[in-house]
């Protein structure tokens, strides 16, 4: 199933849309010029997770060293906190678990990445025709340009 978002020149770079298409509700983001979709209903509890903030990727090697990695968006549930990957749906903080054991940390030369969450999102292609903005829910997975 192919559903219309909106034109391309309606949907300026860091602007969503909420579309409802039968029992489905996908939000529609655009980073730049790319579009990412992912499924409206956040795996944890179930809540509107395209309603939440977006957020670039943030990255530090050492202390008072801070990176800003535009490439990759984040959009964090508003019930919890939760934050997935707009491009691969991929999940990566459950601020409403219990505390874990804390341990020292010492200051290394290497990057730390972020460890991967339990769970995923739904995510669905999107693509412009003719001026418009269209997700295709017959195929899922890839985002499009």
């Amino acid at each position: 199933m192919r559903i219309p978002v909106s034109r391309l020149d309606e949907f300026p770079p860091g602007e969503r849309r909420i579309v409802e298409e039968g029992r489905r509700s996908i939000g529609v983001f655009r980073v730049g010029d790319r579009f990412y979709a992912l499924n409206n209903h956040c795996p944890h509890q179930g809540g509107p997770l395209c309603l939440g903030r977006t957020a670039p990727w943030v990255r530090s090697t050492r202390p008072g060293e801070v990176r800003v990695d535009g490439d990759h968006a984040l959009v964090a549930c508003p019930w919890h906190g939760w934050e997935y990957d707009l491009a691969t749906g991929q999940s990566f903080l459950g601020p409403g678990e219990a505390p874990v054991r804390t341990y020292g940390v010492s200051v290394g030369a290497r990057e730390i990445d972020r460890e991967p969450g339990p769970y995923v999102v739904e995510t669905y292609p999107v693509h412009v025709e003719d001026a418009w903005v269209v997700v295709d829910t017959a195929t899922r997975g890839e985002e499009s340009a």
